[in-house]
């Protein structure tokens, strides 16, 4: 079996070039990330249309995912390079947004003297700890006590901080518009809760791209149910949880998130530091291979690569590793278990509305594709809903996600098993839909005559509603 699970890689200075970006999709780049934080803006937008551009050259369906920064706290800027830490080492911390180097460090936190006091510990980017040593007037000194490397604009965590929590900034909002004004297919940004979505001014999905929350607090664990009635998608920040959770919750906080997504129909991401080692390294840990074939299990849609691919030594080689690990995961996922389990939550408590039909139809297809051994599931649909819907339960079958939308298209390469088909019949009757697709499918040698399969899709434009099995002639 194919890998199903979908891979998303940061692209950085280490990768922004063709060549690199080229090898990055042959070895099973699905979306390409561009993280605001560590990136001008006008960098930002020029990887983006590069990985268009080389994606269309390829004739490949490559998603484009911008991380909005947020209000997190972040280091100034550092070299290309890095910055390293060890442990004894020495250093300034300063309020400001310059230029960040191994002896003083600026951080954007006008409290930062006021609230620090001596013995607190400061973490930077998830890995490097310094403990405060002096409070002067205007810096902070203090002592590394666990090292690692910083770079771009690393986030900070200070709990002892009382800044106020801010979804947006003004130059997120800036950076926003931009971004949808170029067509990007998707948006990530750090929420509490469902509210804090609505801040968004964009059109909504499918008109305007996806809206993937991305779980970094508590308070956001907490407030799951409102973020999954507002958001497209879910991103796992494991390493800024990490910060608030205590570590033996941390993997269980990741099967919660997963587990009540997946039931909710949203594609989710897990990621953080899933192959940090291949930073320099040129092969994983076996803890590293391991969390990966976790987070498959676990039910994950994507797993996502950050400075192993934005700063790393060798990219393309990172994302073919964790496209090996995530294959061979997804040969041996329990594929008919996990379609009982989200169809039993799923079902629970239901009503008569029209997710309800959608649910009990793509349950249906389910069901079928595994008992009968259904070579695809042909999922028709302008906006993607049917096909992630039918996603959600994991089903043996190969997924065809057709539609008639472009943008469509690119976001469904973040949706798991999902093969994203253009399709060139999207606006004809239902009975005419379904034979061009059949044709179309055909065509592009996604299946071949003879094979039993299964066609989703909805003769309303309300609900998927109806299911068909078929020969293909």
């Amino acid at each position: 079996m194919a890998r199903r699970t979908k891979i998303i890689a940061t692209i950085g200075p280490a990768s922004e070039d063709e060549a690199t970006l080229e090898a990055m999709i042959e070895a099973g780049m699905d979306v390409a990330r561009i993280a605001l934080a560590h990136t001008p803006l006008d960098e930002a937008l020029t990887r983006h249309q590069r990985v268009r551009d080389v994606a269309a050259r390829m004739g490949r369906t490559v998603g484009t995912l911008v991380d909005l920064p947020g209000s997190k706290i972040r280091i100034g800027r550092v070299a290309v390079e890095g910055l390293d830490f060890e442990i004894g080492d020495t250093v300034s911390l300063v309020v400001g947004h310059e230029v960040s180097t191994a002896d003083r460090i600026e951080i954007d936190y006008a409290h930062l003297v006021d609230d620090c006091h001596v013995g607190d510990e400061i973490t930077f980017a998830g890995s490097v700890v310094v403990s405060v040593l002096q409070v002067k007037s205007d810096e902070v000194v203090a002592r590394v006590v666990s090292g690692g490397t910083l770079s771009g604009r690393a986030g900070v965590f200070i709990p002892f901080g009382s800044a106020e929590y801010r979804p947006l900034s003004d130059e997120d909002r800036a950076a926003l518009a931009a971004f949808v004004e170029v067509g990007v297919d998707m948006v990530a940004m750090s929420v509490n809760a469902g509210r804090d979505l609505r801040q968004l001014t964009v059109e909504p999905h499918p008109r305007g791209p996806m809206v993937i929350a991305k779980i970094e607090t508590l308070a956001a664990v907490e407030n799951l149910p409102s973020i999954i009635e507002d958001a497209a998608g879910i991103l796992v920040a494991r390493g800024a949880l990490g910060r608030e959770a205590e570590l033996e919750e941390l993997p269980h906080l990741q099967k919660q998130v997963i587990r009540d997504c997946i039931a909710g129909g949203l594609p989710v991401i897990t990621s953080t530091q899933m192959l940090d080692s291949m930073v320099t390294a040129q092969a994983p840990t076996r803890a590293e291979a391991t969390d990966i074939a976790n987070a498959v299990f676990d039910g994950t849609s994507a797993v996502m690569l950050s400075a192993e691919t934005a700063i790393g030594d060798h990219p393309a080689l990172v994302v073919e590793t964790m496209s090996r690990i995530a294959e061979r995961s997804d040969d041996s996922f329990n594929h008919g278990s996990w379609a009982e389990r989200v169809a039993a939550l799923r079902m629970a408590d239901q009503d008569h509305s029209e997710a309800a039909i959608t649910d009990a139809v793509t349950i249906s297809a389910a069901r079928a594709a595994q008992e009968l051994r259904v070579r695809a599931l042909l999922c028709i649909s302008a906006s993607g809903f049917t096909v992630r819907s039918m996603a959600r339960f994991r089903p043996s079958a190969k997924i065809l996600g057709f539609s008639g939308s472009h943008a469509t298209v690119r976001q469904l390469a973040s949706s798991w098993g999902v093969t994203p088909v253009y399709f060139e019949g999207a606006t004809a009757e239902y009975e005419e839909r379904v034979r061009l697709a059949v044709l179309q499918a055909k065509r592009e040698r996604h299946v071949a005559s003879g094979d039993l399969i299964g066609v989703v899709a909805g003769i309303s434009a309300a609900s998927t509603d109806t299911f068909r099995l078929m020969r293909v002639p």
